[in-house]
């Protein structure tokens, strides 16, 4: 959420078109976390949180999502359709997290086949906006009773499959679009992918050590003001062009 808008910006300085920067800071953002993920879905799991049996029954639908979003969808859906929807999308996620708003747990995970349909929701919803899918498969998690612990850890899992899936879908319907910029795989751009990659590799343990000597709800507020505004500028973004 945080990476989408500098990248439409920067790729704007490139003299990328507008409506191709959305889509490939969207498609860019969401291959960092098949890097990402891998460190956390490590943490997690050496703690022994990771609820494997429902990452093993939300994945299929993540999978079969994803492809339909970053194969179908997302190639024939406006760039400025898409940097509205990431408005609104953050702007919901940043309002939920400014309240501190949590679903109030009533009710337990649906059987295999609701979850592989929950699943497709999720995968669906990362491919349109190049998020990892935590905003939405943590409170349905949570929603269905299961401790927030294991839902973080889980969804830190469910990253993998979610940006795998979209990656693939990105590069394929990618590949014969014109006004790519140099050193791009489809919509991937390979020289931010590279950087943000090696970079986060030193600076998320950084981060991870803040978060936990920080208040944790000062910090919520901190970090949903500042989607509010990158979310502002991706709604500019979107009706300007």
């Amino acid at each position: 959420m945080l990476m989408v808008p500098f990248m439409t910006y920067i790729l704007g300085t490139q003299q990328v078109a507008p409506d191709l920067a959305v889509k490939m800071a969207i498609a860019t953002s969401m291959a960092t976390i098949v890097f990402t993920s891998i460190s956390s879905v490590r943490a997690h799991h050496r703690r022994g949180a990771v609820r494997w049996d429902i990452v093993r029954r939300l994945a299929p639908g993540i999978v079969l999502g994803g492809l339909g979003a970053s194969l179908g969808v997302f190639a024939l859906l406006k760039g400025a359709f898409l940097a509205i929807f990431f408005a609104l999308f953050v702007s919901f996620s940043a309002t939920q997290m400014f309240l501190d708003k949590k679903p109030a747990p009533t009710r337990h995970l649906p059987g295999a086949a609701g979850q592989v349909a929950a699943g497709g929701v999720i995968g669906f919803l990362s491919g349109l906006v190049g998020a990892g899918g935590g905003f939405v498969s943590v409170p349905f998690m949570t929603w269905c009773n299961v401790p927030i612990h294991n839902a973080v850890a889980s969804s830190a899992a469910l990253g993998f499959p979610i940006a795998l899936a979209n990656v693939l879908g990105y590069v394929i319907s990618g590949q014969h679009i014109s006004g790519l910029p140099a050193a791009s795989l489809g919509y991937i751009w390979l020289p931010a992918l590279a950087v943000i990659a090696a970079c986060s590799v030193f600076t998320a343990p950084l981060g991870a050590k803040a978060a936990h000597k920080l208040p944790v709800r000062q910090l919520k507020r901190v970090f949903a003001s500042l989607l509010f505004a990158l979310a502002a500028y991706m709604f500019y973004k979107g009706v300007v062009q």
